[in-house]
Parts: C-alpha cells; structure tokens; sequence
C-alpha cells in the first residue's frame, strides 16, 4: 500500500506543477471599458475622410468623391461600408475593444477577415467626431482596381450623424 501512496503523491504534485502557469501575465485581455466605453460610439457615422496609403500613393475615397459610412453596435459590432466613386461600395466588419497596456489603453479592432489577431489604432473622440489612424498593415484597399486587396494604412474621420 505505501507504493501506491507516494505514487499516487508524486503523481499529483506532478499534476499540479504541470497546471499551473506563469503564462496569465503574457495573456492580453482585450475590454470594451477604456478612454471611453466602446458603447458611446453606438449609432451611424459619416466619414469626412477616408485615407488609404501605401508607400507613395494615397487614395482618399471622400476627397475623391465617394463616400463612406460606418453603422456601430453598443458591443461594439461595427461594420464599414466603403463606396469609391471608380468602383462598387463594399463592406467590412469587425469588433472594437480597448488593449490595456502600461496603464492606458490603445484602441483595437479585430476584423472579422482576420478574427485571430487585432490591430492597434491612434484615436481621438469628443463625442461628435472619432478618428482613426492605423499604421502599416492596419486596413486594406484596391489601389489597382483589379480585385487585389492590398495591406496599408488608414486614416479615417466619422461624424457622428
């Protein structure tokens, strides 16, 4: 019987080492509670501008004469319709989410086309007007009108409407 006894012992100290984690530190929990609660930004917006850049070319759907409008959830569910005046209106979704970082937070947005990873955008809101700024890699745009989406920036300003 004392076999089986510090058998067993040794198997559940070793079980127990094996669950435990020193991982929880390196986990991002991504919240809706940030500079402001995500759900002030419910409702519809209208872009003023619609800025998609890569290297040395820069397209501005609204400066170009297209518009742009974006319809946002109180969870934060959001999605973007895009219409450039040279080709048809399209949509993208996501989710928006707040990043703790250091004791502030960036504003984030998991894109339903890549739901395993968010990208990280400068932000300002005043309640009337929210602006985004991502850098490389943040959006994606046809610049040649051919079907190719291509990874980019983005910068964009919603009116509240």
């Amino acid at each position: 019987m004392k076999p089986f006894t510090f058998i067993f012992l040794i198997s559940l100290i070793s079980l127990a080492f094996s669950c435990s984690t020193d991982d929880d530190e390196d986990v991002i929990v991504l919240t809706k509670d940030g500079s402001f609660p995500i759900s002030e930004l419910a409702g519809t917006w209208e872009a003023t501008k619609a800025q998609f850049s890569l290297n040395n070319v820069s397209i501005d759907v609204i400066e170009d004469g297209g518009t742009a409008s974006m319809s946002v959830q109180s969870d934060g569910r959001f999605t973007l319709t895009l219409n450039p005046v040279d080709r048809n209106a399209y949509t993208v979704s996501g989710e928006m989410f707040w990043e703790p970082f250091q004791q502030t937070f960036y504003f984030a947005i998991v894109w339903d086309y890549a739901s395993d990873d968010w990208d990280t955008y400068g932000h300002t809101y005043n309640g009337t007007t929210l602006s985004l700024n991502g850098g490389a890699d943040t959006a994606e745009y046809d610049f040649g009108n051919d079907g190719d989406m291509e990874s980019c920036s983005v910068h964009l300003i919603f009116e509240r409407s």
